[in-house]
């Protein structure tokens, strides 16, 4: 009888082990699905907004704004997840920054009257655009790096 005891508590032990790896590993897949289709939102509003119009560019900003909030709102509880969760929302966070300085320098350059101030104006909305187009490629070189750490993470078993 004992031995038969051990071994229905192996088979406790085991069938309980491998519920819980199951089901962690369903956990993990979930939260890498819930991040990636945020992730994906907002890099879908880039693809389909970049090179538009001021007023475009001014609503991608608001837009990435709620991307960067569905970020923060995800509750992941992967600590690696949660680690790339908050990066990425700094990069959603810089990109919008980005492209509403951009904007803005934009508008002031379409406003700006041929004289020597109206010159001025063109020039700070010149030096604007480039210092945002910069932070810009920045944030789009950390996505692309996040995104490559995300599918790897993600892709593991």
């Amino acid at each position: 009888m004992s031995v038969w005891c051990k071994y229905s508590v192996i088979a406790c032990v085991s069938l309980s082990t491998a519920l819980l790896i199951t089901g962690c590993v369903e956990k993990k897949a979930s939260q890498c699905q819930r991040l990636i289709q945020v992730v994906d939102a907002g890099d879908s509003l880039i693809d389909q907004k970049k090179g538009q119009q001021v007023i475009t560019s001014f609503q991608l900003s608001r837009d990435l704004e709620a991307i960067t909030t569905s970020l923060e709102e995800l509750n992941l509880t992967d600590p690696n997840l949660k680690e790339l969760q908050s990066q990425f929302s700094k990069v959603f966070e810089n990109l919008s920054q980005a492209i509403a300085k951009a904007s803005k320098a934009l508008g002031a350059a379409k406003t700006a009257e041929a004289s020597s101030s109206g010159r001025e104006k063109l020039q700070n909305a010149r030096t604007e655009i480039d210092t945002a187009l910069t932070a810009a490629k920045t944030a789009a070189k950390q996505s692309d790096a996040l995104i490559n750490q995300l599918n790897k993470y993600c892709s593991q078993p």
